[in-house]
């Protein structure tokens, strides 16, 4: 399921960062009027997707994948807190991206270091 997960994870956020192209949907700069995008904001999110996307397909690369994400957006939130309107001046960021960085780390973490082999729930599956 961690493949499923990756899988999901990649789509999302190659949509996302499309879709903070979108003139129409991110006026005043605000992804559905919510999340701060900028264009490097955008390509950042186009990058974690494909290479969520790239850990399925290459091979068995998903839970590397989680664990190197889940500790850099967790890096993300903790700066982006502290910084408040960017990350590391670079990025423009809001608390709603913060807060939705913070919990993309907890799952991407969980299910690097947490997650069971063959469950999304966590609970080992009986063997057939």
């Amino acid at each position: 399921m961690i493949q499923t997960l990756a899988w999901v994870f990649g789509i999302v956020f190659l949509a996302i960062g499309v879709l903070g192209f979108v003139p129409a949907l991110t006026p005043d700069g605000h992804l559905l009027g919510i999340f701060m995008v900028d264009p490097l904001h955008n390509v950042v999110h186009l990058l974690s997707g494909a290479l969520a996307l790239g850990a399925v397909l290459a091979g068995n690369y998903a839970r590397l994948y989680f664990q190197v994400f889940g500790v850099v957006y967790a890096v993300v939130a903790v700066v982006g807190f502290l910084q408040g309107d960017t990350v590391l001046g670079l990025i423009a960021t809001n608390t709603a991206d913060h807060l939705l960085h913070l919990v993309i780390a907890a799952v991407a973490l969980w299910a690097g270091f947490g997650m069971k082999e063959g469950t999304l729930a966590g609970a080992t599956q009986p063997a057939v």
